[in-house]
Protein backbone atom coordinates (compact mmCIF):
# COMPACT_ATOMS: atom_id res chain seq x y z
CA UNK A 1 0.00 0.00 0.00
CA UNK A 2 2.84 2.38 0.81
CA UNK A 3 4.75 1.63 -2.39
CA UNK A 4 3.24 4.49 -4.34
CA UNK A 5 2.93 7.02 -1.55
CA UNK A 6 3.55 10.61 -2.58
CA UNK A 7 6.53 12.40 -1.05
CA UNK A 8 4.94 15.75 -0.25
CA UNK A 9 6.05 15.62 3.40
CA UNK A 10 9.69 15.76 2.28
CA UNK A 11 8.99 18.84 0.17
CA UNK A 12 7.38 20.46 3.22
CA UNK A 13 10.52 19.55 5.17
CA UNK A 14 12.74 21.13 2.48
CA UNK A 15 10.70 24.33 2.82
CA UNK A 16 11.09 24.31 6.63
CA UNK A 17 14.84 23.85 6.13
CA UNK A 18 14.99 26.83 3.72
CA UNK A 19 13.03 29.14 6.04
CA UNK A 20 15.05 28.10 9.11
CA UNK A 21 18.28 28.80 7.19
CA UNK A 22 17.05 32.29 6.34
CA UNK A 23 15.90 32.84 9.94
CA UNK A 24 19.43 32.16 11.17
CA UNK A 25 21.14 34.23 8.48
CA UNK A 26 19.15 37.24 9.73
CA UNK A 27 20.20 36.37 13.26
CA UNK A 28 23.95 35.86 12.83
CA UNK A 29 24.90 38.84 10.66
CA UNK A 30 25.51 40.88 13.80
CA UNK A 31 27.66 38.19 15.45
CA UNK A 32 29.90 37.69 12.41
CA UNK A 33 30.35 41.41 11.79
CA UNK A 34 30.43 42.42 15.49
CA UNK A 35 34.07 43.63 15.31
CA UNK A 36 33.17 45.96 12.38
CA UNK A 37 29.83 47.15 13.84
CA UNK A 38 31.32 47.86 17.29
CA UNK A 39 34.01 50.00 15.64
CA UNK A 40 31.63 51.82 13.28
CA UNK A 41 28.97 52.65 15.87
CA UNK A 42 31.60 53.20 18.58
CA UNK A 43 30.42 50.97 21.41
CA UNK A 44 32.12 48.30 23.54
CA UNK A 45 31.70 44.63 24.53
CA UNK A 46 29.52 45.50 27.50
CA UNK A 47 27.09 47.29 25.14
CA UNK A 48 27.29 44.37 22.71
CA UNK A 49 26.09 42.19 25.60
CA UNK A 50 23.10 44.54 26.00
CA UNK A 51 22.35 44.41 22.25
CA UNK A 52 22.42 40.58 22.41
CA UNK A 53 20.29 40.72 25.56
CA UNK A 54 17.60 42.77 23.79
CA UNK A 55 17.24 40.01 21.19
CA UNK A 56 17.31 37.26 23.80
CA UNK A 57 14.65 38.89 25.98
CA UNK A 58 12.10 39.57 23.22
CA UNK A 59 12.90 36.18 21.65
CA UNK A 60 11.98 34.58 24.99
CA UNK A 61 8.75 36.56 25.44
CA UNK A 62 7.93 36.12 21.75
CA UNK A 63 7.93 32.33 22.16
CA UNK A 64 4.93 32.57 24.51
CA UNK A 65 3.05 34.86 22.12
CA UNK A 66 3.96 33.01 18.92
CA UNK A 67 3.34 29.51 20.33
CA UNK A 68 -0.18 30.52 21.33
CA UNK A 69 -0.79 32.37 18.04
CA UNK A 70 0.35 29.40 15.92
CA UNK A 71 -1.83 26.90 17.83
CA UNK A 72 -4.82 29.25 17.56
CA UNK A 73 -4.57 30.32 13.89
CA UNK A 74 -2.80 27.28 12.47
CA UNK A 75 0.68 26.64 11.19
CA UNK A 76 0.24 28.25 7.77
CA UNK A 77 -0.98 31.69 8.89
CA UNK A 78 1.02 31.74 12.14
CA UNK A 79 4.33 31.06 10.39
CA UNK A 80 3.53 33.61 7.66
CA UNK A 81 3.00 36.34 10.29
CA UNK A 82 6.31 35.44 11.97
CA UNK A 83 8.32 35.42 8.71
CA UNK A 84 6.92 38.83 7.68
CA UNK A 85 7.70 40.37 11.07
CA UNK A 86 11.27 39.10 11.32
CA UNK A 87 12.18 39.92 7.69
CA UNK A 88 11.06 43.55 7.98
CA UNK A 89 12.81 43.92 11.37
CA UNK A 90 16.04 42.46 9.94
CA UNK A 91 16.12 45.01 7.13
CA UNK A 92 15.60 47.91 9.53
CA UNK A 93 18.82 47.04 11.43
CA UNK A 94 20.57 48.87 8.60
CA UNK A 95 19.15 52.21 9.81
CA UNK A 96 20.92 52.00 13.21
CA UNK A 97 23.15 54.87 14.27
CA UNK A 98 23.78 53.95 17.95
CA UNK A 99 23.86 50.79 20.08
CA UNK A 100 20.39 51.77 21.38
CA UNK A 101 18.94 51.81 17.83
CA UNK A 102 20.54 48.46 17.20
CA UNK A 103 19.10 47.09 20.47
CA UNK A 104 15.59 48.18 19.44
CA UNK A 105 15.66 46.46 16.04
CA UNK A 106 17.39 43.46 17.61
CA UNK A 107 14.43 43.25 20.00
CA UNK A 108 11.93 43.42 17.13
CA UNK A 109 13.86 40.71 15.28
CA UNK A 110 13.74 38.47 18.37
CA UNK A 111 9.97 38.91 18.63
CA UNK A 112 9.46 37.74 15.03
CA UNK A 113 12.08 35.01 14.97
CA UNK A 114 10.62 33.30 18.03
CA UNK A 115 7.87 31.97 15.71
CA UNK A 116 10.23 29.75 13.72
CA UNK A 117 10.57 26.74 16.01
CA UNK A 118 6.98 26.52 17.34
CA UNK A 119 5.71 26.65 13.73
CA UNK A 120 8.29 24.27 12.27
CA UNK A 121 7.96 21.67 15.06
CA UNK A 122 4.17 21.84 14.77
CA UNK A 123 4.46 21.37 10.98
CA UNK A 124 6.67 18.30 11.56
CA UNK A 125 4.09 16.87 14.02
CA UNK A 126 1.38 17.44 11.39
CA UNK A 127 3.34 15.84 8.56
CA UNK A 128 5.49 13.04 10.07
CA UNK A 129 4.83 9.87 12.09
CA UNK A 130 6.51 9.67 15.51
CA UNK A 131 9.46 7.48 14.45
CA UNK A 132 10.51 10.01 11.78
CA UNK A 133 10.00 13.23 13.73
CA UNK A 134 13.41 13.58 15.40
CA UNK A 135 15.08 12.90 12.04
CA UNK A 136 12.83 15.46 10.30
CA UNK A 137 13.50 17.96 13.10
CA UNK A 138 17.23 17.27 12.78
CA UNK A 139 17.08 18.00 9.06
CA UNK A 140 15.23 21.33 9.23
CA UNK A 141 17.23 22.29 12.33
CA UNK A 142 20.38 21.71 10.24
CA UNK A 143 19.36 24.92 8.47
CA UNK A 144 20.63 26.79 11.52
CA UNK A 145 24.07 25.30 10.94
CA UNK A 146 24.04 25.78 7.17
CA UNK A 147 23.38 29.47 7.85
CA UNK A 148 26.15 29.55 10.44
CA UNK A 149 28.41 27.84 7.90
CA UNK A 150 27.78 29.84 4.72
CA UNK A 151 27.00 33.08 6.58
CA UNK A 152 30.44 34.05 7.95
CA UNK A 153 32.45 33.98 4.68
CA UNK A 154 29.47 35.40 2.78
CA UNK A 155 28.96 38.32 5.20
CA UNK A 156 32.69 39.04 5.40
CA UNK A 157 32.75 39.25 1.57
CA UNK A 158 29.55 41.35 1.43
CA UNK A 159 30.85 43.69 4.13
CA UNK A 160 34.09 44.21 2.17
CA UNK A 161 32.17 45.10 -1.02
CA UNK A 162 28.94 46.77 0.16
CA UNK A 163 29.34 47.57 3.88
CA UNK A 164 27.69 45.93 6.88
CA UNK A 165 24.33 47.68 6.44
CA UNK A 166 23.70 46.06 3.03
CA UNK A 167 24.01 42.60 4.63
CA UNK A 168 20.80 43.25 6.60
CA UNK A 169 18.87 44.42 3.53
CA UNK A 170 19.87 41.33 1.55
CA UNK A 171 18.81 38.76 4.18
CA UNK A 172 15.53 40.65 4.71
CA UNK A 173 14.67 40.36 1.01
CA UNK A 174 15.37 36.61 0.93
CA UNK A 175 12.99 36.29 3.90
CA UNK A 176 10.16 37.72 1.81
CA UNK A 177 10.90 35.14 -0.90
CA UNK A 178 10.55 32.41 1.78
CA UNK A 179 7.22 33.92 2.84
CA UNK A 180 5.82 33.66 -0.69
CA UNK A 181 6.98 30.03 -1.07
CA UNK A 182 5.47 29.06 2.30
CA UNK A 183 2.08 30.65 1.64
CA UNK A 184 1.84 29.04 -1.79
CA UNK A 185 2.81 25.49 -0.79
CA UNK A 186 1.81 24.76 2.81
CA UNK A 187 -1.47 23.03 3.80
CA UNK A 188 -2.21 20.38 6.43
CA UNK A 189 -1.89 16.85 4.93
CA UNK A 190 -5.60 16.01 4.44
CA UNK A 191 -6.17 19.36 2.65
CA UNK A 192 -3.07 19.16 0.43
CA UNK A 193 -3.74 18.45 -3.24
CA UNK A 194 -0.40 16.63 -3.64
CA UNK A 195 -0.96 14.02 -0.91
CA UNK A 196 -2.45 10.64 -1.83
CA UNK A 197 -4.13 8.08 0.46
CA UNK A 198 -0.94 6.04 0.84
CA UNK A 199 1.08 9.01 2.10
CA UNK A 200 -1.77 10.04 4.41
CA UNK A 201 -1.74 6.52 5.90
CA UNK A 202 2.01 6.89 6.67
CA UNK A 203 1.55 10.33 8.22
CA UNK A 204 -1.36 9.22 10.40
CA UNK A 205 0.13 5.84 11.27
CA UNK A 206 0.55 6.28 15.05
CA UNK A 207 -2.39 4.80 16.99
CA UNK A 208 -1.93 7.07 20.04
CA UNK A 209 -2.01 10.17 17.80
CA UNK A 210 -5.75 9.55 17.42
CA UNK A 211 -6.21 10.58 21.06
CA UNK A 212 -7.98 13.88 20.63
CA UNK A 213 -8.77 16.84 22.83
CA UNK A 214 -7.08 20.15 23.38
CA UNK A 215 -4.42 21.07 25.89
CA UNK A 216 -4.45 24.85 26.22
CA UNK A 217 -1.75 27.08 27.59
CA UNK A 218 -3.18 27.07 31.11
CA UNK A 219 -3.47 23.26 31.17
CA UNK A 220 0.07 22.83 29.85
CA UNK A 221 1.42 24.85 32.78
CA UNK A 222 -0.14 22.33 35.19
CA UNK A 223 1.52 19.34 33.53
CA UNK A 224 4.83 18.01 34.88
CA UNK A 225 6.19 17.11 31.42
CA UNK A 226 5.97 20.76 30.32
CA UNK A 227 8.56 21.63 32.96
CA UNK A 228 10.82 18.73 31.99
CA UNK A 229 11.04 20.24 28.50
CA UNK A 230 11.14 23.87 29.70
CA UNK A 231 13.89 23.44 32.32
CA UNK A 232 16.00 21.44 29.86
CA UNK A 233 15.65 24.35 27.40
CA UNK A 234 16.54 26.87 30.14
CA UNK A 235 19.78 25.01 30.86
CA UNK A 236 20.89 23.88 27.39
CA UNK A 237 19.83 26.68 25.01
CA UNK A 238 22.25 29.25 26.51
CA UNK A 239 25.19 26.99 25.66
CA UNK A 240 24.31 27.15 21.96
CA UNK A 241 23.72 30.90 22.22
CA UNK A 242 27.09 31.31 23.87
CA UNK A 243 28.90 29.58 21.01
CA UNK A 244 26.82 31.47 18.44
CA UNK A 245 27.32 34.92 20.00
CA UNK A 246 30.84 34.99 21.44
CA UNK A 247 32.96 32.80 19.12
CA UNK A 248 34.02 35.55 16.70
CA UNK A 249 35.23 37.74 19.57
CA UNK A 250 36.87 34.75 21.31
CA UNK A 251 38.85 33.82 18.19
CA UNK A 252 39.90 37.43 17.64
CA UNK A 253 40.88 38.25 21.23
CA UNK A 254 42.06 34.96 22.74
CA UNK A 255 43.42 33.28 19.59
CA UNK A 256 44.48 36.35 17.56
CA UNK A 257 42.63 35.39 14.37
CA UNK A 258 41.79 37.97 11.69
CA UNK A 259 38.20 38.53 10.51
CA UNK A 260 39.02 36.53 7.34
CA UNK A 261 40.38 33.60 9.38
CA UNK A 262 37.32 33.69 11.63
CA UNK A 263 35.18 33.70 8.48
CA UNK A 264 36.64 30.28 7.63
CA UNK A 265 36.91 28.79 11.15
CA UNK A 266 33.20 29.22 11.92
CA UNK A 267 31.91 27.24 8.90
CA UNK A 268 33.96 24.21 9.98
CA UNK A 269 32.34 24.36 13.43
CA UNK A 270 28.82 24.63 12.04
CA UNK A 271 29.36 21.96 9.37
CA UNK A 272 29.98 19.56 12.26
CA UNK A 273 26.83 20.90 13.96
CA UNK A 274 24.92 19.88 10.80
CA UNK A 275 26.14 16.31 11.17
CA UNK A 276 25.15 16.33 14.83
CA UNK A 277 21.67 17.64 14.08
CA UNK A 278 20.83 15.05 11.43
CA UNK A 279 22.66 12.15 13.12
CA UNK A 280 21.06 12.90 16.50
CA UNK A 281 17.59 12.71 14.98
CA UNK A 282 18.45 9.61 12.98
CA UNK A 283 19.91 7.66 15.93
CA UNK A 284 16.79 7.85 18.12
CA UNK A 285 14.59 6.92 15.12
CA UNK A 286 16.92 3.99 14.35
CA UNK A 287 16.64 2.75 17.95
CA UNK A 288 12.83 3.05 17.83
CA UNK A 289 12.67 1.09 14.58
CA UNK A 290 14.66 -1.63 16.38
CA UNK A 291 12.12 -1.95 19.14
CA UNK A 292 13.26 0.59 21.74
CA UNK A 293 10.41 2.51 23.39
CA UNK A 294 10.54 6.18 22.40
CA UNK A 295 11.48 7.42 25.92
CA UNK A 296 14.47 5.06 26.15
CA UNK A 297 15.62 5.93 22.62
CA UNK A 298 15.36 9.69 23.19
CA UNK A 299 17.02 9.60 26.64
CA UNK A 300 19.91 7.35 25.58
CA UNK A 301 20.65 9.58 22.58
CA UNK A 302 20.39 12.79 24.62
CA UNK A 303 22.53 11.33 27.43
CA UNK A 304 25.33 10.53 25.00
CA UNK A 305 25.34 14.08 23.61
CA UNK A 306 25.19 15.62 27.11
CA UNK A 307 28.36 13.71 28.04
CA UNK A 308 30.19 15.18 25.03
CA UNK A 309 29.82 18.75 26.33
CA UNK A 310 32.38 18.77 29.21
CA UNK A 311 34.95 17.21 26.85
CA UNK A 312 34.24 19.94 24.28
CA UNK A 313 34.62 22.72 26.88
CA UNK A 314 38.33 21.90 27.21
CA UNK A 315 38.74 23.80 23.89
CA UNK A 316 39.59 26.90 25.93
CA UNK A 317 42.56 25.13 27.57
CA UNK A 318 44.35 23.66 24.53
CA UNK A 319 47.19 25.67 22.96
CA UNK A 320 46.55 24.62 19.33
CA UNK A 321 43.85 26.63 17.54
CA UNK A 322 43.00 23.70 15.21
CA UNK A 323 42.31 21.48 18.23
CA UNK A 324 40.17 24.21 19.83
CA UNK A 325 38.15 24.41 16.59
CA UNK A 326 37.73 20.61 16.68
CA UNK A 327 36.53 20.58 20.28
CA UNK A 328 34.13 23.51 19.75
CA UNK A 329 32.83 21.57 16.71
CA UNK A 330 32.09 18.66 19.06
CA UNK A 331 30.12 21.05 21.30
CA UNK A 332 27.96 22.42 18.47
CA UNK A 333 27.39 18.93 16.98
CA UNK A 334 26.44 17.44 20.36
CA UNK A 335 24.11 20.33 21.19
CA UNK A 336 22.27 20.04 17.87
CA UNK A 337 21.89 16.26 18.25
CA UNK A 338 20.53 16.88 21.74
CA UNK A 339 18.21 19.62 20.48
CA UNK A 340 16.63 17.54 17.67
CA UNK A 341 15.58 14.97 20.29
CA UNK A 342 14.55 17.43 22.98
CA UNK A 343 12.18 19.22 20.59
CA UNK A 344 10.64 15.92 19.53
CA UNK A 345 9.77 14.92 23.10
CA UNK A 346 6.99 17.53 22.95
CA UNK A 347 5.16 15.86 20.05
CA UNK A 348 5.80 12.47 21.73
CA UNK A 349 3.90 13.60 24.83
CA UNK A 350 1.41 16.32 23.86
CA UNK A 351 -1.48 16.27 21.36
CA UNK A 352 -0.82 18.12 18.08
CA UNK A 353 -3.18 20.93 19.11
CA UNK A 354 -0.80 21.87 21.96
CA UNK A 355 2.62 21.36 20.36
CA UNK A 356 3.33 25.00 19.40
CA UNK A 357 2.15 26.30 22.80
CA UNK A 358 4.39 23.90 24.76
CA UNK A 359 7.34 24.60 22.42
CA UNK A 360 6.58 28.28 23.10
CA UNK A 361 6.69 27.80 26.88
CA UNK A 362 10.00 25.89 26.60
CA UNK A 363 11.35 28.48 24.19
CA UNK A 364 10.50 31.21 26.70
CA UNK A 365 12.45 29.37 29.39
CA UNK A 366 15.34 28.84 26.95
CA UNK A 367 15.32 32.50 26.01
CA UNK A 368 15.35 33.67 29.64
CA UNK A 369 18.25 31.27 30.22
CA UNK A 370 19.89 32.91 27.22
CA UNK A 371 19.43 36.41 28.64
CA UNK A 372 20.94 35.42 31.99
CA UNK A 373 23.58 32.88 30.98
CA UNK A 374 24.59 34.13 27.51
CA UNK A 375 24.06 37.89 27.47
CA UNK A 376 24.65 39.10 31.02
CA UNK A 377 27.16 36.62 32.47
CA UNK A 378 29.75 36.31 29.66
CA UNK A 379 30.12 40.09 29.19
CA UNK A 380 31.00 40.41 32.88
CA UNK A 381 33.01 37.19 33.29
CA UNK A 382 35.07 37.64 30.10
CA UNK A 383 35.83 41.29 30.93
CA UNK A 384 37.04 40.46 34.46
CA UNK A 385 38.26 36.84 34.34
CA UNK A 386 38.81 35.93 30.67
CA UNK A 387 37.28 33.10 28.65
CA UNK A 388 38.33 30.02 30.69
CA UNK A 389 35.65 30.13 33.46
CA UNK A 390 32.76 30.70 31.04
CA UNK A 391 33.79 27.81 28.74
CA UNK A 392 34.10 25.44 31.71
CA UNK A 393 30.65 26.52 32.97
CA UNK A 394 29.10 25.78 29.57
CA UNK A 395 30.37 22.19 29.76
CA UNK A 396 28.04 21.12 32.57
CA UNK A 397 24.59 22.45 31.70
CA UNK A 398 23.45 19.63 29.37
CA UNK A 399 24.14 16.91 31.95
CA UNK A 400 22.05 18.79 34.51
CA UNK A 401 19.31 19.28 31.88
CA UNK A 402 19.25 15.52 31.13
CA UNK A 403 18.30 14.73 34.74
CA UNK A 404 15.32 17.08 34.55
CA UNK A 405 14.17 15.41 31.30
CA UNK A 406 14.59 11.97 32.89
CA UNK A 407 12.67 12.69 36.08
CA UNK A 408 9.98 15.10 34.84
CA UNK A 409 9.16 13.61 31.42
CA UNK A 410 9.19 10.01 32.64
CA UNK A 411 8.09 7.46 30.04
CA UNK A 412 7.06 10.11 27.48
CA UNK A 413 3.68 8.57 26.78
CA UNK A 414 1.01 10.53 24.92
CA UNK A 415 -1.15 12.52 27.34
CA UNK A 416 -4.85 11.74 27.29
CA UNK A 417 -6.31 15.21 26.84
CA UNK A 418 -9.80 15.84 28.12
Amino acid sequence: MHDHATKTRWWILALLFLITTNNYLDRIVINVLSPVILEDLKFDKQHFGYVSGAFQFTYAVGFLIMGKLIDRYGTRLGYAIAITFWSVSAGLHALSRTWLDLSFWRGMLGLGESGNFPAAIKAVSEWFPKKDRAFATGIFNAGTNVASMVGPPMFVWMNAHFGWRACFYITASTGLFCLAAWWWFYRVPHEHSRVNAAELAIIEGDPDEKVGGKVGWGEALKIRQTYGFAIAKFLSDPVWWFYLTWLALYFKEARGLSLEQIGWALPVIYLMADFGSVAGGWVSGFLMRHGWPNSKARKATMGFFALCMPIAATAVLVPQTWLAVGLISLATAAHQGWSANLYTTVSDVFPKSAVASVIGIGGFFGGIGGVIITSLLPGYIITHFGYVPIFIMMGGFHILAWFFVHFLMGRMQKLRAA
